[in-house]
């Protein structure tokens, strides 16, 4: 009821064109009806196919008439309505008191007649008192009738919504199935609905009869396909990808420091805590040295809490063409609202911020735009953002308080390294026990953790080659022969050391 009061408003506000975004046509159409029956006034609707058509609504209103004929009984006039300038004139010229719907017009607004006719009737609606809708799933609007406009934006479906949309889908299931009952339980049905947030009404009812009519019943396998299947129907070519491969907890050495913070938090964030004052966690940065494992402890996080990783792209994300690249990233975070509860994964943030002069202030518009959306959003969208570079990073990012936490990723400690050559081994099915991982991990000084990786992999090769298993020898060989980053360049790790103490938490 809310939604069709708010519409009454818009088009009882004497704005002349509404313009309405949305792929739910029918459900825009149906909405518009019950307005129109209410204030008595006629309603048509417009498409390049069928031309201008009447519909008499529930209240008893009077057909308009062109040269003397009603439109519903007027078949010499019809083929012309298809027609968008004949039909705009048509308008123009006889149609009183009336809403509008134009169906898909967006394609004609780049034409200067076209514009100028909608302009005319616009300037018109004082006497004419007609209204123009536009419906379309995208309308960028000219210059010329901008302010001559209101938008109006349909309410998504709410949770007692969607949770009535699966039941009413599991009982036609069930009258298609001889009374068999579908099958699931309170803490599935609670996440599923949760995942389902941010779809039109029409998008989710597509998904939950996908999830019931596989296997009679909503299941823990259903989750991660909705997500999915989500994801595509919002996604925003390729600026912001999805994720598949989020990392366990156990593929990630060391971190305990990280780990202890995220399990603190993951109920409160999944909102499974029942305590209400405390606030939603809103995402961590990540700043340290280059093979650290800080894109993998993004992941990690996303698969801690069992949620969809996101990831933003700052390479796809600027654009050439002025403007493009604010909407490119305005367009990613209210994807990434849609997809919460989700992990939105910002790797290499100081590529995407860098200020300056050169890029005719871009960057600083996209930091202005990443700023605000960050201290007003209030969707479960954690950020985890990555940087190797803190020096590149603005102040007015990394101050106190725009993160939950800052977490400085070190090279790992003698224990630490251990973890990560076990973890390795196990990766490619070699049993950790088999090494003399203490003499490794003590060779291993200096290491990051994909260094480390990288002397267990060529280590395989070089075994590989002589047609023989992987021998302890091999690896310390490997790692005798490399000079780890911390020694080529040292002089950058100490001074990034220097930055993070006392500003940062030692996520190890």
């Amino acid at each position: 009821m809310r939604e069709q009061h708010d519409l009454e408003l818009i088009l009882g506000s004497h704005f002349p064109i509404v313009t309405i975004e949305s792929h739910e046509e029918q459900r825009t159409i149906d909405l518009i009806k019950k307005v129109v029956a209410n204030n008595g006034k006629s309603l048509h609707t417009w498409t390049t196919t069928e031309g201008l058509q009447y519909k008499r609504g529930a209240g008893q209103v009077s057909p308009f008439y062109v040269d003397g004929l009603s439109l519903q009984d007027r078949s010499a006039h019809e083929n012309s309505t298809t027609d968008p300038v004949e039909m705009l004139r048509m308008i123009k010229k006889g149609i009183r008191d009336a809403v509008l719907i134009l169906l898909d017009f967006h394609p004609y607004l780049d034409d200067p007649v076209i514009v100028r006719l909608l302009k005319e009737i616009a300037l018109d609606q004082y006497v004419s008192e007609n209204t123009i809708v536009l419906l379309s799933h995208r309308i960028e609007i000219p210059n010329e009738i901008k302010k001559l406009c209101a938008s109006f934006e349909l309410s998504l479906p709410d949770s007692n919504k969607l949770k009535q949309l699966v039941i009413d889908e599991a009982k036609l299931w069930s009258t298609k199935n001889k009374g068999l009952k579908a099958k699931t339980d309170r803490k599935t049905m609670d996440r599923f609905v949760q995942n389902l947030m941010g779809l039109t009404e029409s998008d989710a009812r597509r998904l939950i009869r996908n999830a019931i009519y596989d296997d009679g019943a909503i299941t823990e396998c259903d989750l991660p396909e909705v997500m999915a299947a989500k994801y595509e129907l919002i996604s925003q070519d390729g600026v912001l990808t999805f994720e598949y491969d989020t990392a366990a907890l156990s593929d990630v050495g060391g971190f305990q420091s990280l780990k202890d913070w995220l399990n603190i938090r993951k109920a409160h964030f999944l909102k499974h805590a029942t305590t209400v004052n405390l606030d939603v966690p809103k995402g961590i940065l990540l700043v340290g040295i280059q093979g650290s494992g800080k894109s993998l402890a993004a992941k990690a996080v996303a698969g801690m809490w069992g949620v969809p990783l996101l990831r933003l792209d700052f390479g796809r994300l600027y654009n050439k063409y002025f403007g493009e690249t604010e909407k490119n990233i305005r367009d990613s975070l209210k994807a990434a609202e849609v997809m919460a509860p989700c992990v939105l994964w910002m790797d290499e943030i100081e590529k995407g911020i860098a200020t300056g002069d050169y890029d005719s202030g871009t960057s600083r518009r996209v930091l202005g735009t990443l700023l605000t959306w960050m201290a007003e959003n209030k969707s479960s969208v954690f950020v985890v953002a990555t940087a190797n570079d803190i020096q590149s990073l603005p102040p007015e990012l990394v101050r106190k308080g725009r993160f939950d936490e800052l977490f400085f990723v070190d090279l790992p400690t003698y224990e630490t390294r251990q973890e990560i050559l076990s973890v390795h081994l196990r990766k490619r099915d070699l049993a950790p026990s088999s090494y003399d991982l203490v003499t490794i991990a003590q060779q291993c000084d200096g290491f990051s953790g994909a260094e480390i990786e990288q002397a267990v992999v060529a280590a395989l090769y070089s075994a590989h080659a002589e047609k023989r298993t992987l021998e302890s020898k091999d690896i310390l060989e490997e790692v005798t022969n490399t000079k780890p980053l911390s020694v080529v360049m040292e002089e950058n790790i100490s001074g990034l050391r220097r930055w993070a103490s006392g500003r940062t938490v030692a996520a190890n």
